[in-house]
C-alpha cells in the first residue's frame, strides 16, 4: 500500500478529454474556444461596468459582480488546460495540478450555486418589500451573503480535494474526462470509496438542494405577493425583476443536478462531459448576456462607457 500511495503522489494522470482530432471535433473545439473567449470578455466587461458606473452600485449588481467573478474563475480553471492538451497532443496533468483543479472547480461551483440561491432572497425583498429594500439589503447583509457563499464553497472544495487526493491510485491513470472531475477520478482508486461516495453525495445535497430550497421558497413568496396585488403592472414588474435570475438558475441547476444527483448507472461518461461543458463554459458565457442584454441599466452603463471612450479618443 505504501508503494501505491507514493506512486499516487509522484505520478500524474492522463485526461482522455472530450475531443478527438476528427473534422467534426475540430469544429466543436473551435466553438468551445469561441464560447470561452466570449465568457471571458463578457464577465470582465460586466465586472468593470458595475465597478465604474455609480448607478450600478446596488445590492443586485454587487451580487452580479461576484457571480461574474466566480464565472470568470470557473471558466479559467479547466478550459485552458483542456485546450493546451488538445493542441499539444499531451494529455498529462500532475498530481498537484489535479488536486488544484478539483479544489477550484468544486469551490466555485458550490459558491455560485449558493450565491444564486441567496440572490433569490434579494429578488423576494425587491418585489415584496420595495420600500424597505435599502434597509433589509444593507451593505452588511450583502457582505454576509457573498461571504457565506464563498466560505461554504471553499470548505466544500477543500474537503473534496483533500479526500480525493488522500486515496491511493495504483492502477490505470487515465481519467475519462477533460479535467480532474471527482467522480471520474474515484473510478481509478484502488481502495474502498463507499465512505467518500457518501460524503460526496451529502456535500452535493447540501450545496445544491439547500440553495434550491431557498429559491423555491423565495419565488413562492414572490408569487403570493404578486397574486395579492392582482395588478397587470405588478406582474410585469415582478417578471422584469426576476426573469434574468430565473433563467440563470435554470441553466445552472439543470446541469448541476443532472451531474451530481442522478445515479451513475443512469448516465454514460460522455453525458457527464457534455453536462460539464454546459456549466463550466456555456453558463459562464450566458450569464453576462442574460443580465446585460435584458437589462436597460447595464446597457445604459455600457453606452455611457462607449461614449466616454469615443469622446476621449477624439481629444
Amino acid at each position: 500500500m505504501g508503494r501505491w500511495v507514493n506512486q499516487s503522489y509522484t505520478d500524474g494522470f492522463f485526461l482522455l478529454g472530450i475531443f478527438s482530432h476528427s473534422q467534426t471535433d475540430l469544429v466543436l473545439f473551435s466553438v468551445v474556444m469561441v464560447v470561452f473567449t466570449v465568457a471571458l470578455c463578457g464577465n470582465v466587461l460586466l465586472i468593470f461596468l458595475i465597478y465604474l458606473d455609480a448607478g450600478l452600485h446596488t445590492p443586485m449588481y454587487f451580487f452580479l459582480s461576484q457571480l461574474s467573478l466566480m464565472d470568470l474563475m470557473l471558466v479559467c480553471t479547466n478550459v485552458p488546460k483542456m485546450a493546451a492538451n488538445f493542441l499539444s497532443g499531451r494529455k498529462s496533468i500532475s498530481f498537484v495540478g489535479c488536486g488544484i483543479q478539483i479544489g477550484f472547480f468544486v469551490s466555485l461551483v458550490g459558491s455560485e450555486g449558493l450565491l444564486l440561491g441567496l440572490m433569490a432572497y434579494d429578488r423576494y425583498v425587491a418585489v415584496s418589500h420595495p420600500l424597505h429594500y435599502p434597509i433589509l439589503m444593507n451593505q452588511r447583509v450583502c457582505l454576509q451573503i457573498t461571504g457565506s457563499s464563498w466560505a461554504f464553497g471553499i470548505i466544500d472544495g477543500v474537503t473534496q480535494m483533500v479526500a480525493a487526493m488522500s486515496l491511493p491510485y495504483c492502477g490505470s491513470r487515465s481519467v475519462d474526462h477533460f479535467f480532474c472531475e471527482v467522480q471520474a477520478l474515484l473510478k481509478l482508486a484502488c481502495a474502498d470509496t463507499s465512505l467518500f461516495d457518501t460524503l460526496l453525495f451529502a456535500c452535493c445535497v447540501f450545496m445544491l438542494l439547500l440553495p434550491f430550497s431557498i429559491i423555491v421558497a423565495s419565488y413562492a413568496c414572490i408569487l403570493g405577493a404578486v397574486l395579492r396585488i392582482r395588478s397587470a403592472q405588478a406582474w410585469k414588474k415582478a417578471l422584469a425583476t426576476c426573469s434574468s435570475h430565473l433563467t440563470a438558475v435554470t441553466l445552472f441547476y439543470g446541469a448541476a443536478m443532472f451531474m451530481y444527483l442522478t445515479p451513475r448507472r443512469y448516465r454514460a461518461p460522455s453525458h457527464d462531459k457534455v453536462a460539464s461543458i454546459f456549466y463550466t463554459v456555456l453558463t459562464p458565457m450566458l450569464n453576462p448576456l442574460i443580465y446585460s442584454l435584458r437589462n436597460g441599466e447595464v446597457m445604459g452603463a455600457l453606452r455611457k462607457g462607449l461614449d466616454r471612450c469615443r469622446i476621449g479618443s477624439q481629444h
